[in-house]
C-alpha cells in the first residue's frame, strides 16, 4: 500500500526530482538538483528511478517500485545468509524478522537510498559467506556485484559493512590462508569494473569541468571524491548538519524503534553472544557487524535514524539464531513480545482514532479482520510459545503498516503543501509558467507537476505575454508586495513540514494554529 502513498518533502521527493531531471532531459551522466550540480550521492538509485519513470510514468509508484524490488532481494538474501551461517529454519526466521521490522518497512514508503543499500549489504554478505565456505568463483563475482551496487547507491559504507562481518567470519573460522587467496584480487577487479560507470560519470561531470562550484568550492575532483572523500565528509560532519551530532546514545534509542518489535530481543541476543564470544560457539559475523557499525554511528559527526538499516540483515540473523538456541524460557519471550506489540497497537490506535480518525468503512473492516489474526496467535493453544511470539509480532506490524499506509500517511500528506498544490492547480495553471520566490522550495510540487524548479527573476516579464505565476509561502507575501509586485488570482493550500511532527500538530484541537499556507498566485510586474 505504501507504494501509492505520495512522496514526502524530504529526501524522498528530493531524490525523485534528481531522477526526474535525468528522465526529462535524457541526461544520465550529470546529477542535477534544482538546477545545480549535486555531489552528495552516487547514481544507482537515480538511474533505476529514471528507468522506472520511462515504464510507469512520473508517479509515486514508479519512484518507489525499484526500492521495493530490491527489498525482496534483500529479504531473500537475509534468508540465504541465515541458512549459510546456521540452517534453513534460522534463515526463514531471519527473513521474517527483517521483513517485519519498522524501519525496513518504512524504507519502502519514505523511500531514500536505504532499501536498496540494505539489500546490497545483505546480498554481498551472503555471497561473501558462501565464497568463504566454498571458494567458488560465482560467489566471488556475486560478492563483487553486491559491493559494487551498494557503493553505487551510497558509497563506502556499503563496502565497509559486509567487509567487517566477513573479516571477522574468517577469524572465527581460523582460515588464515584465505587472506592470501588470489580470488580476492578477482573480487577487487570485478568490483572496479562494476563501479566504473559511476566513477566515469563523476569524471565527466566534475573533472572535465573545473569551473563548476559546489558548496562554495570549484576545481572538484569527482573521481577522488567518490573513491575517497564521500563517506569521510559525512562521518566527520563536514558540510552536514544534524542535531544528533553529540547524542552518544543515538544508536541505542534509535534502534529501539527502528528494529521494533524485535529490538529488545536483539539486545538480549547481543548480550548473550558477547558473554560467549571467545568460546566460538556461534559465528562472529552478525555480532561484530552490529557492534562496529554501532560504534561508527555513535561517533559520527552526522547521524540519522535510517543509517541503522544496514545492520538489519545481520541483526535479524543474530536474533533468529538466539530465538532458536536461547536458554530463556519461551513463555518469558512471549510475554515480553506481547507487551511490546500491545504498546505498538495502542500507539497506532491513538494515531488512527484520535489524531487522524479513520473514515473509510472498508479500511475499518480490514483492520478488524487483521486484529482477529493477531488474537488468533495469542489464543491458539496448539501453537508453541515461540510460534505465538513470531506470529503475534509479525501480524502486529502488518496491522500497523496497513493502518499507517491506508489512513495515517494519506491524511498526513494532505498537509504537505507541495503535492496538494500540484493537485489543486492541475488543469488551471501551466507548470511551465510557475516560478519560485527566492528561497521557496517544494520538491513534491515539482515532482507531481513533472517540472523543474525555476527561480523568479524580474527579467521573466520581458520574455512574453504569458501569465506569470509565483509559488511562495504565505509568510513571504508582504515581502513580495513591498518589492512592488501585484498578486492577482491565488490558489492557497495549508502547509506543514510533516517530516518534523510535533504534538500540537498531531492534536486535532491545536493543529490549525501550526499550519501556514503555500500559495500559487498570478503576479504582475512592478508599476
Amino acid at each position: 500500500m505504501g507504494l501509492f502513498v505520495p512522496l514526502m518533502d524530504n529526501d524522498s521527493a528530493h531524490h525523485a526530482n534528481i531522477a526526474l531531471h535525468m528522465y526529462l532531459n535524457r541526461d544520465y551522466v550529470n546529477l542535477i538538483d534544482a538546477g545545480k550540480d549535486y555531489l552528495d550521492k552516487p547514481h544507482f538509485l537515480f538511474w533505476l528511478c529514471a528507468f522506472s519513470y520511462k515504464i510507469f510514468g512520473v508517479t509515486s509508484f514508479a519512484y518507489k517500485f525499484p526500492s521495493f524490488c530490491f527489498t525482496i532481494i534483500g529479504t531473500y538474501s537475509t534468508f540465504r545468509l541465515g541458512k549459510a551461517l546456521y540452517n534453513y529454519e534460522v534463515g526463514k526466521l531471519a527473513a521474517l524478522i527483517v521483513a517485519s521490522c519498522f524501519a525496513y518497512m518504512l524504507a519502502n514508503n519514505d523511500v531514500r537510498m536505504d532499501a536498496i543499500l540494505t539489500a546490497c549489504v545483505a546480498l554481498a554478505t551472503w555471497q561473501g559467506v558462501v565464497f568463504i565456505q566454498t571458494k567458488k568463483n560465482s560467489n566471488a563475482i556475486g560478492l563483487a556485484l553486491g559491493l559494487a551496487l551498494g557503493f553505487s547507491t551510497k558509497g563506502h559504507i556499503a563496502v565497509f559493512t559486509p567487509a567487517t562481518g566477513l573479516f571477522f567470519y574468517i577469524l572465527f573460522r581460523k582460515e588464515w590462508k584465505l587472506f592470501l587467496n588470489w580470488k580476492w584480487l578477482a573480487v577487487l577487479v570485478c568490483f572496479a569494473i562494476f563501479i566504473s560507470p559511476v566513477v566515469y560519470c563523476y569524471y565527466l561531470q566534475y573533472n572535465l569541468h573545473p569551473e563548476k562550484v559546489v558548496r562554495g568550492k570549484d576545481h572538484i575532483n569527482g573521481v577522488k571524491f567518490i573513491l575517497l572523500g564521500q563517506s569521510v565528509e559525512r562521518f566527520g560532519g563536514e558540510n552536514f548538519g544534524g542535531s544528533a551530532k553529540n547524542d552518544y546514545l543515538f544508536f541505542f534509542h534509535s534502534f529501539l524503534w527502528a528494529f521494533a518489535p524485535w529490538s529488545l530481543l536483539a539486545y538480549i541476543a547481543l548480550i548473550n553472544r558477547l558473554r560467549h564470544f571467545f568460546n566460538r560457539k556461534e559465528e562472529w559475523l552478525s555480532v561484530t557487524t552490529f557492534i562496529v557499525i554501532a560504534v561508527i554511528i555513535t561517533f559520527s559527526g552526522f547521524k540519522l535514524p535510517h543509517y541503522l538499516n544496514i545492520i538489519f540483515p545481520a541483526s535479524s540473523v543474530m536474533t533468529a539464531s538466539w530465538i532458536f538456541n536461547n536458554t530463556m524460557k519461551p513463555k518469558i519471550i512471549y510475554i515480553l513480545q506481547t507487551a511490546i506489540c500491545f504498546l505498538i497497537l495502542i500507539l497506532i490506535a491513538a494515531i488512527n482514532v484520535w489524531a487522524f480518525p479513520v473514515k473509510n468503512f472498508l479500511l475499518i473492516a480490514m483492520t478488524i479482520l487483521l486484529l482477529a489474526i493477531v488474537f488468533y496467535f495469542m489464543k491458539n493453544e496448539r501453537l508453541t510459545y515461540i510460534r505465538k511470539t513470531v506470529g503475534l509480532s509479525v501480524c502486529t506490524m502488518v496491522v500497523s503498516f496497513f493502518m499507517l499506509n491506508g489512513n495515517f500517511y494519506p491524511q498526513l500528506l494532505k498537509y504537505q503543501g507541495g503535492n496538494a498544490l500540484a493537485k489543486t492547480i492541475r488543469g488551471n495553471v501551466d507548470p511551465a509558467n510557475i516560478y519560485f520566490w527566492k528561497d521557496a522550495y517544494s520538491s513534491s510540487f515539482n515532482f507531481y507537476t513533472a517540472s523543474m524548479r525555476k527561480e523568479f527573476q524580474d527579467s521573466i516579464f520581458a520574455k512574453g505575454k504569458k501569465p506569470i505565476w509565483l509559488l511562495f509561502d504565505k509568510r513571504d507575501e508582504d515581502q513580495i508586495k513591498q518589492a512592488g509586485y501585484k498578486i492577482g488570482l491565488i490558489y492557497p493550500v495549508p502547509d506543514f513540514e510533516i517530516s518534523k511532527l510535533n504534538l500540537k500538530f498531531i492534536n486535532p484541537a491545536t493543529r490549525r494554529n501550526e499550519l501556514t499556507e503555500v500559495i500559487i498566485g498570478e503576479i504582475r510586474g512592478k508599476n
